[in-house]
């Protein structure tokens, strides 16, 4: 009799754990199948190869004169004032005073004006001198006030946030909405002559590559056509980030942020240098600045790890998600176990 219990027992017990263990196949088995939908996008999405410059756009030339092709539209603005406004002022009184200082040799010389003048002051050329002065200063200081105040506006309420810090001698850019992943970027090597920086390639190596001593191995890359906040600020000496074609140069200083709005109008690659004498290899810590549309961007950020779109969690966390919510209760606290062993005591 007691043994037929016993054995009744033992099956009662068999019975609750292969029922336990169906269900907890069962649901791994469902988090699979919501799983793997997911995270095949994620991972598809996470892949990049950088692009490849564009010769003569954003960068020196050979011989080239005056500034860069702007591709933002401050740097358009910029330019602008330059070529229209400053220019011109600048020949126009130039020459003024050429021909002012030619006339005066000519006519006051002492062979064709043997006694001289003795005039002290003409009230209306002093007034005139006076006044005309103020004036272009004055049409030269409005459109510059306009620039300086467009330079400097925040950025827009919930725009992308990227961060440069400059160290000697290179350079890391930090992605706080992007999961907090960080970017260090190091100047290539120079084919034939001594090592910048160890373990890093040469330039050239790649099919990407753009011009020596401003490409590096890990660009700073951003979302075409949007507003950033960029942030800079440096860990050691003073530094500046520059990229001559976006119209950008802020300077970086320790214990310091200073932020400007970086918009970029175009897909490509942009190439910049520190600006601030920072120390021995000053002039070997470029800027090298990709610009990709958003899916591209996007794309690169999750190649990072713990990259995240934009405030989103991580492809990790996202994943890790629905499997503690699919979990029974029962599973997760041990209250299935509980009552099979109630059970099998009856």
């Amino acid at each position: 009799m007691k043994s037929g219990r016993f054995a009744s027992c033992v099956g009662h017990v068999a019975k609750a754990l292969g029922l336990s263990l169906a269900i907890a196949a069962a649901s791994a088995a469902a988090w699979a199948q919501e799983a793997a939908p997911a995270a095949a996008p994620a991972a598809a999405a996470g892949s990049y190869t950088p692009m490849k410059p564009t010769p003569g756009i954003g960068m020196p030339v050979d011989g080239g004169l005056g500034i860069q092709t702007q591709f933002s539209k401050i740097g358009e603005y910029g330019l602008w004032m330059h070529d229209v406004i400053l220019m011109p002022v600048m020949v126009i009184i130039s020459v003024f005073v050429l021909a002012l200082l030619l006339w005066v040799i000519v006519r006051y010389n002492k062979r064709a004006n043997p006694v001289a003048s003795k005039t002290s002051h003409n009230t209306l050329i002093e007034v005139v001198w006076t006044l005309l002065p103020v004036l272009i200063l004055v049409g030269i200081a409005i459109p510059s006030i306009d620039l300086i105040a467009k330079q400097y506006k925040p950025a827009p309420k919930g725009a992308l946030t990227i961060k440069a810090t400059g160290n000697q001698w290179f350079w890391t850019y930090s992605y706080p909405d992007n999961g907090d992943f960080e970017v260090v970027s190091n100047m290539l090597n120079l084919p034939g002559q001594p090592v910048v920086n160890n373990g890093v390639r040469d330039v050239g190596s790649k099919p990407w590559d753009g011009p020596s001593h401003l490409e590096v191995d890990n660009r700073m890359v951003v979302p075409v056509g949007e507003p950033i906040r960029l942030l800079v600020t440096a860990a050691d000496v003073i530094h500046s980030f520059a990229v001559p074609s976006l119209w950008m140069k802020l300077d970086g200083v320790p214990g310091r942020i200073n932020e400007k709005v970086l918009l970029v109008e175009k897909p490509g690659v942009y190439y910049g240098q520190c600006s601030e004498l920072c120390g021995a290899k000053h002039g070997y810590m470029p800027i090298a600045l990709e610009a990709l549309p958003r899916d591209k961007f996007n794309a690169w950020v999750l190649t990072h790890p713990g990259g995240a779109i934009d405030g989103q969690k991580p492809a990790a966390q996202a994943a890790a998600a629905p499997a503690a919510e699919a979990a029974p209760v029962g599973e997760a606290t041990g209250e299935g176990q509980g009552d099979a062993t109630a059970a099998a005591a009856e």
